[in-house]
C-alpha cells in the first residue's frame, strides 16, 4: 500500500496526515459515499491517501480508519491504524477537535500544547481543520475524534514520557511528510526536551547519548528526569541549540566511552556510518598517556571500547586515558558554545572512568 510516492523508500507521511486523510474519509463517509482513497492538502504538497476501512455510525457519525505507510525508517508509528471518528453539528463552520484511546494528553509545560490538552499538534490541527471544512455541509460544523488504538502500547518506545506526554502517543508533522530519523523532524523532536527543561526551571542539564546512558545516570545520580536530555548521535545540533537559548547554565556529557570519545576528536555527530574513529582516539590518547608499542597496537586491534579498557586497566592506564579524553571534550565543547560544560564517562556497568573529574558536576551523586 503505496501512500505516498516515496514512502516505500525515502518517505511517508506523517501521524497528522493520516488523521487528517481519517477525518475527510468519515465525513464524506456522512454526507456523500465511503471513499476508498481521499485527496489531502498538506502545507507543501497534496497527498494521496489509500483508506482501509468507513464505517457509518448514525445520520449525523462516521468513523474511517486509515493505515500509516511504511518507510525506510525505524519509526514505531509505521504501519499502525489511525480513525477518526466525525460528528456532524449545527455550528455552523466550526471544527473541533478532541481525542480518545491511545492519544497522549500533555502535563508539563513547554510543548507546543498547553497542558492537559491532548497531544496533536499545532500543524496537524490546523490540517484537520483546514480539510474537513473543504467537505463540510452548508451550514454545518463537525466534532472530530481521533483514536489510536495502540497508542497506549507503543507510547513508551518514544521519548513522550520524557517531555510529560501519558497514557498515548502524539499526533505530530510538521510538513505532512515523515521522513527517516536523520531528517529535521527527528532533530525537532530531540530538540523539544531543552524546551520542556527550561519551562521546568532545569538549568544545569544533563546530556546523555541515548538509553543508556539515561539508565546509568539514573542508577548514579541524584536527578530530576527533566534535566536528562536525550541527544541521540546529533551532539553538535543539541549543543548549538541549547546555546541558543541562553539560559542554559551548565551542561554535563555523560555516557558510555564509545559514543563520548569521538566528541574528543571534534566527532559532532557520532552516528557510525558518519565517523567511526574510536581505535584510532583510543590509541591516540593512550599514548598520549604513555602506553608503550605494544599496548598501542593491541588497543589499535580492539573491536569495541569495552576491550580497549580491559587493556588500559591491566596497565593501570585506565584512569589517565579517561581523563585526559573528559578533559578534551569539556575543552572542545567550550571552544564552540558559550556554556559551562563536564564531561562523566562511564562503562557500561556504571563504573566511572574519569573519578577525578565528577566533583565539580552540579548533580549530586547516590
Amino acid at each position: 500500500m503505496e501512500h505516498h510516492k516515496n514512502s516505500n523508500e525515502k518517505s511517508g507521511i506523517t501521524t497528522g496526515s493520516v488523521s487528517t486523510a481519517a477525518s475527510v474519509a468519515a465525513l464524506l463517509t456522512i454526507t456523500d459515499k465511503s471513499p476508498e482513497v481521499v485527496t489531502i492538502r498538506a502545507p507543501n504538497s497534496e497527498l494521496v491517501v489509500e483508506i482501509k476501512e468507513t464505517k457509518p455510525v448514525s445520520a449525523i457519525k462516521a468513523r474511517a480508519t486509515v493505515i500509516k505507510p511504511t518507510y525506510n525508517d525505524p519509526d514505531v508509528t509505521r504501519g499502525i491504524e489511525i480513525i477518526s471518528e466525525v460528528t456532524l453539528t449545527d455550528n455552523s463552520g466550526e471544527v473541533e477537535i478532541t481525542a480518545g484511546e491511545g492519544v497522549g494528553r500533555v502535563t508539563k509545560p513547554g510543548l507546543q500544547i498547553p497542558v492537559g490538552e491532548f497531544a496533536i499538534n499545532p500543524v496537524p490541527r490546523k490540517m484537520i481543520i483546514e480539510n474537513v471544512k473543504r467537505y463540510l455541509p452548508e451550514g454545518k460544523g463537525a466534532v472530530v475524534k481521533i483514536i489510536i488504538p495502540e497508542g497506549r502500547k507503543l507510547a513508551p518506545k518514544t521519548m513522550n514520557s520524557r517531555l510529560g506526554i501519558v497514557d498515548g502517543i502524539s499526533v505530530l508533522g510538521t510538513t505532512g511528510i515523515a521522513r527517516p530519523m536523520s531528517s529535521k523532524a527527528y532533530t525537532d523532536s530531540l530538540r523539544v526536551q531543552i524546551d520542556v527543561a527550561i519551562a521546568n526551571d532545569y538549568y544545569d542539564l544533563l546530556f546523555v547519548p541515548g538509553n543508556i546512558g539515561t539508565r546509568i545516570a539514573k542508577q548514579r545520580l541524584i536527578i530530576d528526569d527533566d534535566a536528562i536530555i536525550e541527544m541521540s548521535n546529533f551532539v553538535g545540533y543539541m549543543l548549538e541549540e541549547a546555546d541558543k537559548t541562553e539560559r542554559i547554565n551548565s551542561i554535563t556529557i555523560f555516557g558510555h566511552a564509545g559514543k563520548l570519545i569521538k566528541i574528543a576528536a571534534g566527532i559532532f555527530n557520532t552516528k557510525q556510518s558518519v565517523a567511526d574513529a574510536r581505535r584510532e582516539i583510543m590509541t591516540c590518547y593512550a599514548g598520549l598517556a604513555g602506553a608503550d608499542c605494544d599496548t598501542l597496537k593491541a588497543i589499535y586491534e580492539c573491536i569495541t571500547t569495552e576491550d580497549v579498557i580491559k587493556i588500559l586497566d591491566e596497565k593501570n592506564l585506565t584512569t589517565d586515558v579517561f581523563e585526559l579524553i573528559a578533559d578534551k571534550i569539556v575543552e572542545l565543547c567550550e571552544l564552540k558554545f558559550n556554556i559551562k560544560f563536564y564531561a562523566v564517562i562511564v562503562k557500561m556497568n556504571g563504573d566511572i572512568l574519569n573519578p577525578s573529574r565528577i566533583k565539580d558536576i552540579p548533580f549530586a551523586w547516590k
